[in-house]
């Protein structure tokens, strides 16, 4: 950890004068390099290609490869969806600018293609070649339906005909049947048909349903495939699969009885499924985003994946019927779509996955020896708490929180965002048992959260008819704070009780994701907290915030001007670092001033997950500037803005290191476009723990990705005496051995 002085009189009025004589535009400064960025998009890809990495890892366990397989796959069908069809829509209606990275719309088009190709060849290189025969050796097999023996090959039949033959449809395309339309993400048959009658041949297209499971288990007792397999895994479920599409294949004169079947192929067909709503327009935005995830099941393709071995007039036909160019063609080994290896990562094989791991309950929200449960308020008054999931319990401390509250008769009201949730939500549930105790209950919930729409759709339906007041946030804005207040008549007055996190009101991802939170009865948060809930609900654009940055008003020039603050201090011979965790850092404006305080000498690091259009390490621009990456069971998500000065206000009652914690990234879209919120931390401890936090994700012994001045990302994972340290099993162990926590 990084100690810092207090920040002295002295350097606060210097760091006020200066600030206030800073040139007020970038063109009066020295300008920057124009090549400073690295490229948004590849970036992204550079971030897939770290998941796909951990599959890679022999040192990893096995399922949890297969897991790593899944998520590349997941991860990129979502990219095409949005981010490639995005790029397209934007070229063919003349509306694409140039990138920050210099590149030309079509060259990033162009260098997405040529990076894609390549990371899907690798994907299915290291599914066939590694960890399918690494999964055979452990008895699980993944086999076609030629491989089967009779007795299984039976069982698969009487499957076929209870379970699949009465859900497909066969769409036959001739002069009288169009060629249909093949809806995003779902996984196809295309098949030639020989009528012996009139020895004329036909083309036909069976969608594999996607209720369907993916891959299915040949023998329910789990009875290896093979005679010689070892029988350890007996008892453990089943350990053999066929893809589904092979089990149809085989029944293919079952659908075309008469017919006979020259050939067969698999292909898959990603559209553009991002979401437009012009909110200026719609009389009710509810209505209007249902209208709009229709028009959505209708996107145009952006992308096309073959089976190897299909025929070249299978192949010429459906670029053709389909529009592609051949750029946007894939042709890889089959099975094509690994996001159904989740089944085979889910078996229950313990020695082949990540050791179990129980969330704990926070030490200062622990009962020990007591029959009656914690009174979460009582302990909120008696200290703000930091929570960080998913080693701190989310169910027995912000879901108990809510709960509590909802149960509590002296709560009067409890205001929430909800981003997204989980189908089956205790928070939700919360929200309504409060309704129905006659409590004031505002919910705000975010319908344009992406592919989550559906969903809150109905939830927000739910609320609405259970007597919760239920809206939708600022035209033109997404709300994506992560925001609950409680009100509660107390013996002295009205308290209000705050929770600020980084991740959503969600008790599953709360689970997968790494998040902190804070509990806190801060009068002026709750004050915060009551402006910012009364502007998203009604009209309040003036609104004044003590603790919190809200964007789009004041995050983007809060950090900043903290940033400028550090650099000030830095030219003045004092200490002066900043130390950043987040998703993604592509905002140029702040990038330019982290390059700016990293010149005056500032020492920044950045620890960050995903995208980073920051080139580190360039001699003269960013030597000061270290990046990692840190990947692993959990889903690194919070975000964490540290710096070594406080506010040089006199009256705050702030001295030494000041830490923002809160939903947003540094991004266009989290800045400009959303309501994002960062939240002050006050307790010196919990700004410590807040910081070592960072500066052990950035330690030389910790294992992480580097970022290289070329955009390049390193892995280090060994050092001379073997593994570095992983951090996440490492906080694990940490949060089992602290005294005071429970399960």
């Amino acid at each position: 950890m990084t100690d810092a002085p207090a920040l002295d009189a002295e350097l606060a009025a210097e760091i006020a004068e200066h600030i206030a004589s800073e040139p007020t535009t970038q063109v009066e400064r020295e300008p920057l390099p124009d090549d400073r960025f690295l490229d948004r998009e590849l970036s992204w890809l550079a971030f897939n290609q770290r998941v796909l990495e951990l599959a890679e890892d022999p040192e990893l366990p096995l399922l949890e490869r297969v897991r790593f397989l899944a998520i590349f796959a997941s991860n990129l069908d979502e990219f095409f969806m949005v981010r490639v069809a995005g790029l397209k829509r934007r070229i063919a209606t003349g509306i694409a600018v140039t990138a920050a990275s210099g590149r030309s719309p079509r060259q990033v088009l162009e260098a997405i293609s040529e990076s894609t190709h390549a990371l899907m060849d690798r994907h299915a290189r290291v599914f066939a070649d590694q960890v399918q025969p690494a999964l055979a050796a452990e008895g699980i097999t993944l086999v076609r339906w030629q491989d089967l023996g009779e007795s299984e090959q039976d069982r698969l039949r009487k499957f076929f005909r209870r379970q699949i033959f009465p859900v497909l449809t066969p769409l036959a395309v001739d002069p009288a049947h169009p060629f249909p339309y093949i809806s995003g993400l779902s996984l196809n048959l295309a098949v030639v048909l020989l009528n012996p009658t009139t020895g004329k041949e036909h083309f036909a297209r069976v969608k594999v349903p996607p209720l369907l499971p993916r891959f299915i288990a040949v023998d329910a007792s789990g009875r290896p495939s093979a005679p010689d397999e070892q029988t350890a895994a007996v008892e453990k479920g089943p350990t053999s699969f066929v893809p589904v599409e092979d089990v149809i294949s085989e029944h293919l004169n079952h659908l075309f009885p008469g017919m006979d079947v020259v050939e067969h192929h698999t292909f898959r067909v990603t559209r553009n499924e991002d979401v437009e709503v012009e909110e200026d327009d719609a009389e009710n935005l509810l209505k209007a985003m249902e209208k709009e995830l229709l028009r959505r099941k209708f996107g145009p393709p952006v992308r096309l994946e073959l089976a190897d071995g299909i025929s070249p007039r299978i192949r010429t036909l459906l670029i053709r019927e389909l529009g592609m160019a051949e750029d946007e063609v894939h042709t890889l080994p089959a099975p094509l779509d690994h996001t159904g290896l989740n089944v085979i990562a889910d078996l229950d094989r313990a020695e082949l996955q990540f050791p179990r791991f129980v969330p704990t309950t926070h030490r200062q929200l622990a009962e020990v020896e007591s029959a009656t449960p914690t009174d979460v308020f009582a302990k909120i008054r008696e200290r703000d708490i930091l929570l960080h999931h998913p080693y701190d319990s989310f169910s027995t401390s912000v879901q108990t929180f809510l709960e509590q509250a909802a149960a509590d008769p002296h709560v009067l009201a409890i205001k929430q965002t909800l981003y997204r949730t989980s189908g089956d939500s205790p928070i939700v549930d919360a929200l309504i048992d409060a309704a129905q105790a006659g409590k004031q209950v505002l919910a705000l919930v975010e319908i344009k959260a992406r592919f989550d729409e559906q969903n809150n759709i109905s939830w927000a339906r739910k609320l609405e008819q259970a007597g919760v007041h239920v809206v939708y946030g600022i035209v033109g804005l997404k709300t994506h704070c992560k925001l609950s207040l409680v009100v509660r008549q107390e013996a002295d007055g009205l308290r209000r009780y705050s929770h600020v996190g980084t991740g959503n009101y969600h008790p599953k991802t709360a689970r997968l994701y790494t998040d902190v939170g804070l509990l806190t009865s801060d009068p002026e948060v709750g004050q915060d907290l009551t402006r910012l809930f009364n502007q998203l609900s009604g009209y309040a654009p003036k609104s004044r915030f003590n603790r919190l940055l809200v964007a789009p008003r004041s995050v983007r020039t809060g950090l900043v001007e903290r940033i400028d603050r550090e650099a000030v201090s830095a030219r003045a011979g004092r200490p002066a670092w900043i130390k950043l965790k987040l998703n993604s850092m592509v905002d140029e404006e702040t990038i330019d001033a982290l390059y700016r305080a990293s010149q005056a000498g500032v020492q920044i690091d950045i620890v960050v997950r995903g995208i980073c259009a920051l080139r580190p390490g360039v001699p003269g621009l960013s030597e000061n500037i270290r990046a990692r990456s840190i990947l692993g069971r959990f889903l690194e998500h919070s975000r964490i803005f540290a710096f070594a000065h406080a506010d040089p206000s006199p009256d705050d009652g702030f001295e030494g290191p000041e830490v923002f914690i809160g939903s947003a990234d540094l991004m266009h879209r989290n800045l400009d476009r959303r309501v994002e919120a960062l939240v002050r931390v006050a307790d010196p401890d919990q700004v410590a723990e807040l910081i070592e936090l960072v500066d052990e994700s950035m330690d030389e012994n910790t294992s992480s990705w580097h970022l290289e001045p070329d955009g390049e990302w390193t892995r280090h994972a060994r050092g001379v005496d073997g593994p570095l340290r992983d951090l996440q099993a490492e906080l694990i162990h940490r949060q089992r051995r602290r005294p005071g926590s429970t399960r």
